[in-house]
């Protein structure tokens, strides 16, 4: 697998015994070794998406998890986020989705969006 910790982009070796994480070679720094157990063992994603916005300048507002989830849930998450509608105004930040589908991660705005005067 490459990392992608940094730019170096090492390439590594991941050993398992018995399906489970033994150990990794190639890597550079302690970085790859970790993120190569992760994600082998508990691979996880950032989420950047829309959801719907009413009154706002623009019909979608851009929005992002707070921290990375598990990859196997991300689809669920953005199924969920389907049916999310904010009012506008909206600051960069804002929690939009509190600790989406019990995973403790939040779905913050990743933009501002002001109001449409009427």
């Amino acid at each position: 697998m490459n990392c992608i910790m940094c730019p170096m982009g090492c390439e590594m070796t991941v050993m398992l015994e018995n399906g489970k994480f033994a150990g990794v070679t190639g890597n550079s720094c302690p970085r790859g070794a970790k993120y190569a157990e992760t994600e082998v063992t508990d691979p996880r994603r950032m989420l950047t998406t829309t959801v719907r916005i009413k009154g706002g300048l623009l019909p979608l507002l851009p929005v992002v998890s707070a921290d990375v989830l598990p990859k196997g849930k991300v689809a669920d998450c953005v199924v969920y986020l389907r049916d999310v509608i904010v009012e506008a105004p909206v600051k960069a930040g804002d929690v939009i989705v509190p600790d989406i589908l019990g995973l403790g991660v939040d779905i913050v705005a990743s933009r501002d969006m002001a109001r449409v005067n009427d």
